[in-house]
This record gives C-alpha cells, sequence and structure tokens, in this order.
C-alpha cells in the first residue's frame, strides 16, 4: 500500500532526535550522532511495519530488532520507552549509563525488557540476526500448516560502518546469502563516519555491489535524513522479497540537526549546550527544557503498541485453533515457548561399563547426539565445515537448506556453516535467543579461538550454546602446534558463566552433556578427544555432572592426582605404578572446574582434602590449577609438536612413569617441609 503520512510524523521524529541529545548530555557519555541520524527511520520502522506487543515483549511470532550499531543503544531505548516496555521509563533514559540502571552503555540480553540480543562488540549483532532469522525459518517450515501460520515473524536490523568492516559480519552475511533467508531486512547506516574519522581512511569498497555477491536484494535510499516515503517504499519492496535477505543501504547525516552534523565529533561525545539548545529551536522545542515529549508522541507510539497487542491477542485466537486440529504440534511449540524439556529427556543418555571398549570422545559425543537428536527435538545441529570431523551430525538428519538448493530444506536441523567460526558462533547466539531452539556447533578446540567474541557474549547474554569442540590436544597428533591449543582451556575457563567441559570417558561425556542441556543460561564448551579412551572404572554420569568426583580412592593417601580428560586414563597409570612402589595416591577427575566450583564446601573438600599434596595433570597450561593443586604436571612456555599422539605424550613426559616420577618428588618435598598440607580449598575457604 502506498506510504501516507501523518500529522504526527514530522514531530515524532524531531522528539526522538531531542530526546537523544538530552539523554547523551544528561548522562555526559555516550554516541548521540547515530541515534538523531536513525530516527527517522527507526520511528518509520515501529510506526509502519514492526509488530510486537510492549506488554508481553516474549510474544512468540513479534517481530525481532537488532541494533547491531549498538554503541546507538539511546535510538533503542527511546523506542521502548515511547512504547511502554517496563523497564525504560523517562527516568531510565535519565539514568543512562549509570550504575545499576536499565540503560547501559551497550544493549544487554535479559537486562532491559524488549532488548531481544546483547550488541556492543560490531558485528555480532549482524550474525544474531542471522541466528534469529534461520531460527524462525525453522520453526515456519516445521510448525506453520495450511491456515495456520504460527511462525511468521521478520528479523529487522541496523548496522553500520563498522559492523560492516568486522568479519564476522562478512561471515554471517555469506551465509545468509547462501541460506536465502528471505525473512531478514539489514538496514545500513551509511554515514561515512568512524571513530577516526571520515570512513574516506580505511573503508571505501562499494558495500552495495558486495552484498548483491553475496546473494543479497540490495536497495538503496539516498536521504535518510528526510525522505520517508523512500524509505517507507524501500522497506515494503523488502518485504516482498522471500527468497534473499535484503540490505538497504541508507544515507544519513551523522548527528542531524546539530552544529557538527556529518562530522565525527558527533559520533561518540555529548554535544554541547548551546548547540542542543539551537537543535531544539530549529526543531519548534522549547531550548530550556530537557526530556520533553508532547503527548502526541506519546499517542501515537500507543497505537502501535495496541497494535501489537492486537496481533497478539489475534495470534492466540488462531494457535487456540491450532491446538484443536494439530494437538500434537500444538503441545510441542507450547512447551518449547515455556522453555521446558521434553519429559524423561535424559533416559536417551547412554552409559558404559569398564568392559565397553575405549573409545574417542569425539565418537561418544556424536553418540549422544543421535539419541538427544529424538529426544530432544528443539536441538539443531552444526559444523564449521568439518562435520566428518567432529561428528556432530547425527544419521537421519536433514540439513538446513533452502529447498532451491536440493540440499535439505528450512525443517532440517543440521547447519553447515562453511569455514566460520566466528559467525558460527554468534549465529548460535541469535537461535538461542529465539527462544525454541538448543543450538550445537562443532569447530577444532584451537578454532574456538577464532570465535572467543561471540563465547563471551554467550556467557555474558546467558545463551544456552553448546560448542562441540574436538581435537582437543597434543593427542590430536601429527597437525602440530598450529592446531594444538595449550592455552585455549585457560581462556575458555575464565570467561564468568561458561562451562568448558574435557570429559574423561563415555560417562562423563554423558554427564557433561546433560548439565550442558538443563543449564538454560548458561553455554558450554565440550573438549573432546580425537584419540581413543579407556572407559573408567568407578565413572558415572550422576558424578561427573558436579564438575570433580573421587575416581581413585586412597586412605591415608601420600599424594591425590586430579586430571581430566584424555589424561585421566594415563593419571590412573600413574596410581598404579605409585602403588607398586609401596606409595597410596588417590585420583580425581574434574570434567569441569566451574561446574565443581559450585558444588557446596564439604564436598569440594572432600574431593580435594588437606593432609596430602595434589598435583595436577593436563596436557595445557597450568595456569589456573594453583586454585586446585599444589604442584602441576602441564605444558608451559612452549605450544606443541607434530608427531603421532603417542610420542608427544612420551616427549612432554605425560606417560604415568613420568607422572609418578612428579608425584614422588612433590611428595618428598612436602614431606621435608615437615609441615601440614592444607587444600586450596581450605585455603579458598579461610580467605573467603
Amino acid at each position: 500500500m502506498p506510504f501516507t503520512a501523518s500529522p504526527v510524523d514530522q514531530k515524532a521524529i524531531a522528539t526522538m532526535r531531542c530526546l537523544a541529545a538530552d539523554t547523551v548530555a544528561k548522562s555526559n557519555s555516550g554516541h548521540p550522532g547515530m541515534p538523531m541520524a536513525m530516527s527517522p527511520i527507526a520511528y518509520l520502522l515501529w510506526s509502519r511495519f514492526m509488530t510486537c506487543n510492549p506488554k508481553n515483549s516474549k510474544w512468540a511470532n513479534r517481530d525481532r530488532f537488532v541494533l547491531s550499531n549498538g554503541h546507538g543503544c539511546v535510538l533503542q531505548y527511546m523506542i521502548l520507552h515511547l512504547l511502554g516496555y517496563k523497564d525504560t521509563p523517562m527516568e531510565e533514559l535519565k539514568r543512562f549509563r549509570q550504575l545499576d540502571s536499565k540503560t547501559p552503555g551497550h544493549p544487554e540480553k535479559d537486562h532491559t525488557d524488549g532488548i531481544e540480543v546483547t550488541t556492543g562488540p560490531l558485528g555480532q549483532g549482524f550474525a544474531n540476526a542471522v541466528g534469529l532469522a534461520i531460527a524462525q525459518a525453522n520453526l515456519a517450515a516445521t510448525f506453520n500448516k495450511d491456515g495456520f501460520p504460527i511462525f511468521t515473524n521478520k528479523t529487522y536490523m541496523f548496522t553500520g560502518d563498522g559492523c560492516l568492516q568486522e568479519g564476522v559480519a562478512s561471515e554471517a552475511a555469506s551465509l545468509a546469502g547462501h541460506l536465502k533467508l528471505g525473512n531478514l531486512i539489514a538496514i545500513y547506516d551509511d554515514n561515512h563516519i568512524s571513530i577516526d574519522g571520515d570512513t574516506a581512511c580505511s573503508f571505501t569498497e562499494d558495500v552495495e555491489q558486495r552484498f548483491l555477491a553475496y546473494g543479497w536484494h540490495v536497495l538503496h535510499v539516498n536521504d535518510g535524513d528526510k525522505d520517508l516515503e523512500g524509505m517507507y517504499k524501500a522497506i515494503e519492496e523488502a518485504q516482498k522479497v522471500t527468497d534473499k535477505p535484503t540490505l538497504i543501504r541508507l544515507k544519513t547525516t551523522i548527528g542531524f540537526g546539530s552544529l557538527q552534523q556529518g562530522n565525527a565529533s558527533t559520533h561518540g561525545a555529548p554535544l554541547k549546550a548551546d548547540d542542543i539548545k539551537q537543535l531544539k529551536t530549529k526543531l519548534g522545542f522549547n531550548p530550556d527544557e530537557s526530556f520533553v515529549v508532547p503527548e502526541e508522541v506519546y499517542a501515537a507510539f500507543k497505537e502501535i503498541a495496541d497494535r501489537g497487542a492486537t496481533a497478539e491477542a489475534a495470534w492466540n485466537d488462531l494457535f487456540k485453533s491450532y491446538a484443536e486440529k494439530f494437538p500434537t504440534e500444538h503441545s510441542e511449540v507450547a512447551r518449547r515457548i515455556a522453555r521446558k524439556l521434553p519429559e524423561g529427556w535424559e533416559k536417551a543418555l547412554p552409559t558404559y561399563t569398564p568392559s565397553d571398549a575405549a573409545v574417542a570422545s569425539r565418537k561418544l559425543s556424536e553418540t549422544v547426539l543421535a539419541k538427544l537428536a529424538n529426544a530432544i527435538p528443539e536441538l539443531v545441529g552444526g559444523s564449521a565445515d568439518l562435520t566428518g570431523s567432529n561428528l556432530t551430525r547425527w544419521g537421519n538428519a536433514v540439513d538446513f537448506q533452502h529447498p532451491s538448493t536440493k540440499l535439505g530444506d528450512y525443517s532440517g536441523r543440521y547447519i553447515r556453516y562453511g569455514v566460520r567460526e566466528h559467525a558460527m558462533g554468534a549465529i548460535m547466539n541469535g537461535i538461542d535467543a529465539y527462544g525454541m531452539h538448543i543450538p550445537t556447533a562443532g569447530t577444532f578446540l584451537n578454532f574456538v579461538s577464532y570465535a572467543i567474541g561471540a563465547v563471551r557474549l554467550s556467557a555474558l547474554s546467558n545463551h544456552r550454546v553448546i560448542w562441540v569442540a574436538t581435537h582437543d590436544s597434543i593427542g590430536l597428533g601429527e597437525d602440530g602446534p598450529t592446531h594444538q591449543p595449550v592455552e585455549t582451556a585457560i581462556a575458555l575457563r575464565a570467561i564468568p558463566n561458561l562451562m568448558f567441559w574435557r570429559p574423561a570417558d563415555g560417562n562423563e561425556t554423558s554427564g557433561a552433556y546433560l548439565v550442558a542441556i538443563e543449564s538454560a543460561n548458561t553455554p558450554s564448551v565440550l573438549a573432546l578427544s580425537r584419540q581413543n579412551l579407556p572407559q573408567l572404572e568407578g565413572s558415572s554420569i550422576e558424578k561427573a555432572a558436579k564438575g570433580a568426583y573421587v575416581l581413585v580412592e586412597a586412605e591415608n593417601a601420600d599424594v591425590t592426582l586430579v586430571a581430566t580428560g584424555s589424561e585421566v586414563s594415563i593419571a590412573n597409570g600413574a596410581v598404579a605404578k605409585l602403588a607398586e612402589k609401596g606409595i597410596k595416591a588417590r585420583l580425581v577427575s574434574m570434567p569441569c572446574t566451574s561446574v565443581f566450583d559450585k558444588q557446596d564446601l564439604a564436598y569440594r573438600k572432600s574431593v580435594l582434602p588437606s593432609g596430602a599434596p595434589i598435583v595436577s595433570v593436563e596436557v595445557y597450561s597450568s595456569l589456573g590449577w594453583s586454585k586446585y593443586s599444589h604442584a602441576h604436571v602441564a605444558i608451559d612456555g612452549r605450544f606443541g609438536a607434530s608427531a603421532p599422539a603417542g610420542e608427544l605424550y612420551k616427549k612432554f613426559k605425560f606417560t604415568p612413569e613420568d607422572i609418578a616420577a612428579k608425584a614422588e618428588r612433590v611428595i618428598a618435598h612436602y614431606k621435608k617441609a615437615n609441615a601440614p598440607v592444607l587444600s586450596p580449598i581450605e585455603v579458598e575457604e579461610l580467605l573467603a
């Protein structure tokens, strides 16, 4: 339908521009230029196209909005305020960037009602939006029926020059084009300004041609400051394209209306007081008043909110009718909306005994995924071009592909991410943010480092995503130091709210998946071996789920060995070697340090007690192990090497004999000291 101007359009846009200037000035910190420039397109998007209900920000079929250029978050907070979202009253705009406010310096999921994903690091939001679009496409293909379009929402995303320079956005854009995600519309704020100044200094590519090459539908509007009709027509056309994502290049003037408009000075600093006054005078506001919203503007945004509430009510009626005709599908959708796991899913987890064959933990993971794919229909898999190495695809999996490719369809649950680890991580965050899937995906553990920006945001944003990180150590062998992640574990373990798992056998692998699936607000990285690992005597899913447990107990022990992953069985051999010399050794398996840290103090002290030295055994850096042990068998100060795995374990002195010999030296040292040996757990308690 043709664009029809409303009497309130210009007043609303002017209100937003003044509100952006006031909000940043009050904080004396922030980015006023982008919000002032993008106020017209934001107002137009919500007033004419977006469907959302501020009274129920989690309504399943709402349109999703992602602010990839998250430094301009004042724009998003203003919209949320005007629409009436509960976390953004005017007082919160006045508390922008202040301690404990609901309006932090960049948008944060689960912190502010109405924020879909955490953005700020540039390009992440772009990839999140691709994940949101994938989730919607999969749900629509799985559950929509003739006459019952349950999932119809679109994902709208604002992005900028900074985002489009980041590699993660390029990776995500390439994949989105391949997947033909027609439910994704990106609006590119082409203002030619970044922190360094005019983009002529570093970013002169033809963005439109680049996105055409990616397979996107590309449009442009050359006057994003004033041409509401042009913007309207561009979005309307984008909505009609169903077999390609759309990029709308929108030419804007950063800081529009300011005396410094078009300059980098408006990017990341408040406007001066006299500039704000002239802005308000120019736009018809009282220059001596701040944070003013005319009643007719509030009324216009209430109409938008009411429209969304009406849309949700209609959807709820449709969903009730859906229940009558498709009760099984309705029950499944309702369960996913409620974020409940299927009843008894955990019974699908395989268990093992010591008589079972030695198997690589990546293979054990494949077995778990095959079981869980049937038990948990919302599980979505994938890999960054390493399916045959990560073993992430279950036998009857259908690939998520546009049907025209004949390679799969949108109901498929296995995503071929290509060699795009960083985008894969950020896309998984977007899939989880939609709220109705549990995404897993694989790469080599070393290459999780490529994606650590996305991993960090998974943890910060409470995303339940599961990384299947195979080839976890020098045990991968001949590929050598470029692929052997001796330092990666400590980087991941240092991230708050992230579980780094290194299972030692089949039961521990199942235990890792148990906790990862049940932890609805925590991401996991499962570090898995290429080499075969024996099934251990005394392991179990329940024990592994505590993060650490006693595998071999010994009364009045001389030493405790604590190991992870493939080193547990080697340390078990060291226990036997020590026993031959009459030395009593305990063995603790610690598949996940952060899960162990959450156990009660009494349990932790029982696993790592005082009275004898504790020696950690892991083929990574020793950094971090002082929290649990007194001495360390580790790889410090160097990388790995290229050779068969068995030779590498000998070279780096990780054989049972080597470990036993080191344990003997530690025992001798502490006996010579003739002083009580306090467990690091005990010391932590004293310092608490």
